[in-house]
């Protein structure tokens, strides 16, 4: 059914109750990060990712900046799935976000991805 929704950021592929991201923060497999973000991971018994969001008004101040941030995250979480499978991953937005235009965001991501992938052991 998963192949069916790739264009879309399915239900299925989301960190939905605070419980599920208490997981992620309590205890992450691994850290990944930089100054325009920090990746949180953890291995899940599901069939696919999974993507929770923290994006504060404090670090991205306005909220175009704070759903370009989300919107590109989800885009390149969407592309890589085939990477990062089996993982819960919370995605937290730092100030250094702001300042990165489309494609370095974009690039970050990616080069985050995989090194998420390769720590938890995907």
């Amino acid at each position: 059914m998963l192949t069916r929704l790739t264009g879309r950021f399915a239900r299925q592929q989301r960190l939905t109750q605070a419980s599920e991201f208490k997981s992620v923060f309590a205890k992450p497999c691994v850290k990944q990060g930089d100054a325009s973000m920090l990746l949180l991971g953890i291995k899940n018994n599901k069939d696919t990712a999974r993507l929770g969001l923290a994006v504060a008004k404090k670090q991205l101040k306005r909220a175009v900046s704070r759903n370009r941030f989300k919107r590109l995250t989800r885009e390149s979480f969407r592309h890589h799935l085939d990477i990062i499978k089996n993982l819960d991953i919370v995605v937290i937005a730092r100030a250094g976000a702001e300042r990165k235009t489309n494609r370095e965001l974009l690039d970050l991501l990616s080069k985050n991805w995989h090194i998420l992938s390769k720590k938890c052991g995907n």
